[in-house]
């Protein structure tokens, strides 16, 4: 097993999945900032670093569920003369998945208008709060897991890029944040590689390899097309402002500014 990483492919993977997860996990940070600053000043970090590691958790065992129904090769059904397996399902399902909700995020981060919120005084115990942080994790969690299963072709490679990428936003939650917020193209990059690896997903469904290769040249080389666009390019004006389920809620805004430093 630790031939694997002899290879340059997989430390590319590795170091690319790792990118995506950290990037696409910023808005499951700010979530997850707004729920702790629910609670008592001296209980907010404790239930940060919790929520990470439930975050990490939920990964982890959707990952390996995942990989476990990808082994149900058996056909279980034909259509139009061609066997679906269990992996199939999950193959094309996945990639519909991601494909949907990426196209829903950039459309709700650059054309949605959220409703300004009434919030309710009353404190909130801390294990309702992990709790709350806990069961939604599992939303943030699919897409997540699903990337990585499109990117990667081994559950090691897997495993270490979600366990980095936790620990890299559990450090340095502040400044990714605040590096996503000011350079609303990362993000907008980030949603189209999903859609990229959605598409190669659905294809590998019916059988059509696509090398990974090819789509780790062309994110790198995309990625490299804007990080030269940072920096040749002189901002005259305020980058485009992303929207956030929470930005019409004075107080979720007041805690992710505190917090993180950034505001939404």
């Amino acid at each position: 097993m630790l031939e694997i990483w002899t290879h340059p492919e997989t430390w590319i993977s590795l170091a690319t999945l790792a990118a995506m997860e950290i990037v696409l996990g910023v808005d499951n940070i700010v979530f997850l900032t707004i729920l702790a600053g629910k609670l008592p000043r001296a209980q907010q970090p404790l239930a940060r670093r919790l929520g990470l590691g439930a975050a990490l958790g939920t990964r982890l065992l959707l990952l390996f569920a995942i990989t476990w129904l990808m082994g149900l090769t058996a056909d279980l059904f034909p259509i139009f003369g061609m066997g679906i397996s269990g992996r199939d399902l999950i193959l094309a399902s996945g990639g519909l998945f991601l494909i949907a909700k990426a196209t829903f995020e950039i459309h709700d981060k650059l054309e949605a208008r959220h409703e300004e919120k009434e919030r309710g005084g009353a404190a909130v115990s801390f294990g309702w709060t992990i709790l709350q942080i806990a069961l939604l994790d599992i939303v943030f969690s699919l897409d997540s897991v699903i990337t990585a299963v499109g990117m990667a072709k081994h559950v090691d490679v897997m495993v270490v890029a979600m366990v980095v990428a936790v620990g890299v936003m559990l450090v340095f939650a502040g400044p990714i944040g605040r590096f996503v917020e000011d350079h609303p193209t990362v993000k907008m990059l980030a949603l189209s590689f999903l859609i990229l690896i959605g598409v190669m997903l659905v294809v590998e469904a019916f059988d059509q390899h696509i090398p990974r290769g090819y789509v780790y040249f062309a994110m790198a080389f995309s990625l490299g097309v804007e990080m030269l666009n940072l920096r040749l390019r002189r901002r005259v004006e305020a980058p485009v402002h992303l929207h956030h389920k929470y930005e019409n809620d004075p107080q979720a805004r007041k805690t992710v500014k505190e917090q993180l430093e950034f505001d939404i």
